[in-house]
């Protein structure tokens, strides 16, 4: 299915990155792994029999070294996975962040989504063709709060998209997988705390908050990154999916619905009173 196929995986170390990569070796890609911190992106790279290139692609001479390793490697780079994130200060919210942690939060998902997918997109368009998938996540809609992580998915997100329409015409698939696992970022006891605050506080309903707290390991979400990069999903771009435990989901695209229209050429602005009739 991958056979033969050069990948990238973007904090591949642990959790579901490290999931993801192990399951591309054993479908035969030839995989780099990268992460932050250089033992344990040697010992992911031993499980993985590939290489291992440690630091953060938020950098771009980072991502350009990442990217230019795989080349020099395997000759090619035909998968891009990040898998990259860093989690919100506990208890962070729009009432208390830093200007200096909300950039901090913004650079680890969406600066790293950008500078890896800028090092690799003309490598993929020059070689006819090629698969990256980005990570966002549930939190993006703002129902569990704080205010980087949810920015940079969303920023994440919208990314993805603009990839996907630009480079379809040179066969470059863009997508996002929103994942539901249990990892470090969704563990311990600060984390319980935030989950059941927000069901507590009526951000989050108690179907999401036994998601949340009872969650399936991240080899259930390895499959729908790998479907991603093969060629079965060669059709598919531009779609930003959900995979948790069994569950497989997809976010619709937004599309603008109707409350009101009157001709600019015929009539003047509406009032405020007129909007609001319109609205409430």
């Amino acid at each position: 299915m991958l056979a033969g196929r050069a990948a990238v995986v973007v904090g591949g170390t642990r959790g579901i990155g490290l999931s993801v990569a192990e399951l591309l070796a054993a479908l035969g890609a030839r995989v780099v792994v990268n992460g932050r911190d250089p033992d344990a992106v040697s010992e992911a790279a031993q499980r993985v029999s590939g290489i291992g290139f440690p630091g953060s692609p938020a950098d771009p001479h980072v991502a350009d070294g990442l990217i230019d390793a795989c080349i020099a490697e395997f000759g090619r780079i035909d998968v891009l996975i990040n898998c990259a994130g860093a989690a919100e200060p506990t208890g962070s919210s729009i009432l208390n962040v830093t200007s200096g942690q909300f950039r901090e939060l913004l650079d680890a998902h969406l600066g790293t989504a950008f500078e890896i997918a800028r090092a690799a997109a003309p490598h993929m368009v020059a070689q006819g063709g090629g698969a990256i998938v980005n990570t966002s996540s549930f939190a993006y809609l703002g129902d569990y709060g704080g205010t980087g992580y949810p920015a940079g998915k969303g920023g994440v997100n919208g990314l993805t998209l603009a990839i996907a329409a630009e480079l379809k015409a040179h066969n470059v698939r863009a997508n996002v997988v929103c994942p539901g696992a249990k990892t470090r970022l969704s563990t311990g006891a600060d984390y319980e705390q935030h989950i059941t605050d927000l069901n507590r506080r009526g951000l989050l309903d108690d179907v999401s908050l036994q998601g949340a707290l009872d969650a399936g390991p991240p080899e259930y979400v390895a499959p729908t990154y790998a479907y991603l990069a093969s060629d079965l999903a060669a059709g598919v771009t531009g779609r930003i999916f959900i995979a948790a435990g069994g569950f497989i989901g997809e976010f619709a695209r937004p599309a603008p619905g109707f409350i009101g229209y009157r001709d600019h050429h015929d009539c003047g602005p509406y009032t405020v009173e007129e909007v609001d009739a319109l609205i409430s």
